[in-house]
């Protein structure tokens, strides 16, 4: 059935803003199950700012899927999605290190499963990013994953908004991982907002707004 396996490279990125080599901001936009690259990097334009030249990158998954299952199944049975979508942040991360961005200079964004994805990763990986601006996520794995993140965050400023009813993002989780977050050193900002439906917010552009013009 190997048209299920869902292995993802950093070959399909689109962008806006400057090219990566003239870049001395980048940010990394992951879409939601569904979703395209194009989708989510319509969110380029809240983050567009005279000075700082900023790259956004927004890697697509294959069949615009990062892994098949909910962010709360079994992590097994959500690869080779899981690790191989990790490893497109990864890949992209390093290639803007390479370019000369630090990572106190490099944003993370994502919405819903991209959220996920990129929440989990940032957990993995914590250190001094510039933010991380998390819409309808939570970190991955059934309830009772132990969570033995190392490194430290260093007050990285984070936004994390969902809804309160989420249908894919259960409260707790969301409030488990802005909690994590915390303990790994990073500034937390985390909204929820009653009845909302599954989207992003003019309230949560705007916040995430905020912590990235402060951060530059």
């Amino acid at each position: 059935m190997s048209h299920h396996q869902h292995i993802h490279t950093a070959d399909v990125v689109r962008s806006e803003g400057v090219p990566l080599s003239q870049a001395t901001h980048v940010m990394l936009l992951l879409h939601g199950r569904g979703g395209t690259a194009m989708d989510i990097l319509s969110l380029a334009r809240f983050f567009q700012t005279e000075g700082p030249k900023i790259s956004f990158l927004a890697p697509e998954a294959t069949d615009y899927t990062w892994y098949p299952n909910s962010f709360l199944a079994p992590i097994a049975s959500n690869e080779p999605g899981l690790s191989s979508g990790l490893t497109v942040i990864k890949t992209l991360s390093d290639a803007a290190l390479e370019r000369g961005v630090p990572l106190e200079r490099q944003y993370l964004l994502g919405f819903s499963q991209g959220a996920c994805l990129m929440l989990e990763f940032a957990a993995r990986n914590a250190q001094r990013y510039g933010g991380v601006y998390a819409f309808s996520g939570g970190v991955i794995g059934p309830d009772g994953t132990p969570r033995n993140y190392a490194g430290n965050f260093a007050e990285t400023p984070v936004f994390m908004g969902c809804s309160d009813v989420d249908p894919h993002i259960p409260k707790a989780r969301f409030l488990e991982t802005a909690e994590i977050y915390r303990q790994l050193g990073a500034k937390v900002t985390a909204r929820l907002y009653p009845n909302m439906p599954h989207t992003i917010v003019e309230d949560e552009i705007a916040a995430a707004r905020q912590l990235f013009d402060e951060s530059l």
